[in-house]
């Protein structure tokens, strides 16, 4: 596989892909787009699974320097799409199904020896969170709005959150942040230490361009294996990762993940369970 045989509509279900050639050989940059706009770039069942699949393919495609990677629209990604969280919440094989890709999605770009830089606008919330904070380079405008909605559903912040946000920003930060649900913006990002850069919403995609192709014209042995031996970082924290993505699916089974997704369509606060089991 090579960078233009990545771009074939329709392989990766709620993914735009495309080729940016840089040489005359066909090396470039890979430009992916999370495009569901009617929904704020949710993602749904087949987003999901490939926004799993699509790091392991870039990993071994011929040709591919670097990757960007934003959302279309208004907005980087709103999170989980509500059909595929209420199936999780009634669907054991579907559930065993997602949480199997979470796993892998974390991995998958952990492991993807090329360099990634994600462009943050808007609200980012779920997987599509958890890409853009695992990226290589992080850049957020100032008005996005991150936030990691676990709690607000009912269940434990697992996917990315355990591996990457203690390292990132600190533990209180992230336990402030991930207990409470409270959003951060771009700005406040920055300053904490959770993104990369910052730049004003109109500077956005000019300088996370600027950014991928300065890492697409460096050596691709030095950058990919500095990012090999950094993300070793990532690596070390992999059983509270697993353990973290076990509680927050262990939560699907539970009653609160029901109330929260009902509070969430009808737009109301929730009204969980006094107590818990343990």
């Amino acid at each position: 596989m090579n960078l233009e045989q990545l771009c074939v509509p329709g392989a990766y279900p709620g993914l735009y892909l495309e080729a940016h050639d840089l040489t005359e050989s066909g090396s470039g940059i890979l430009e992916i787009v999370i495009r569901s706009e009617k929904t704020l770039n949710s993602v749904n069942a087949e987003a999901h699974r490939a926004l799993t699949q699509v790091w392991r393919d870039i990993d071994a495609a011929a040709g591919v320097r670097c990757v960007l990677i934003r959302g279309e629209g208004r907005g980087f990604s709103s999170g989980g799409d509500f059909t595929l969280i209420e199936e999780m919440s009634n669907d054991f094989t579907a559930l065993a199904r997602v949480w199997r890709e979470a796993r892998d999605l974390v991995y998958n770009v952990v492991n993807c020896g090329k360099p990634i830089v994600s462009a943050i606008h808007g609200p980012c919330v779920g997987a599509g969170l958890a890409v853009a904070l695992l990226a290589d380079v992080s850049i957020a405008a100032k008005t996005a709005r991150i936030l990691d909605g676990h709690v607000r559903l009912g269940v434990a912040a697992g996917d990315h959150a355990a591996i990457i946000w203690p390292l990132l920003c600190g533990l209180n930060k992230a336990k402030y942040h991930l207990l409470t649900g409270e959003p951060v913006s771009g700005e406040e990002a920055e300053r904490i230490g959770l993104v990369s850069l910052c730049v004003p919403d109109d500077e956005l995609l000019d300088r996370s361009w600027k950014v991928a192709r300065k890492l697409a014209a460096g050596s691709p042995t030095a950058i990919r294996w500095t990012k090999y031996a950094l993300n070793n970082w990532l690596r070390a924290m992999g059983p509270t990762f697993d353990a973290s993505l076990a509680l927050e699916f262990l939560g699907f089974t539970g009653p609160d993940v029901r109330e929260g997704l009902s509070s969430l369509r009808e737009k109301r606060e929730p009204h969980f369970a006094e107590d818990a089991p343990i």
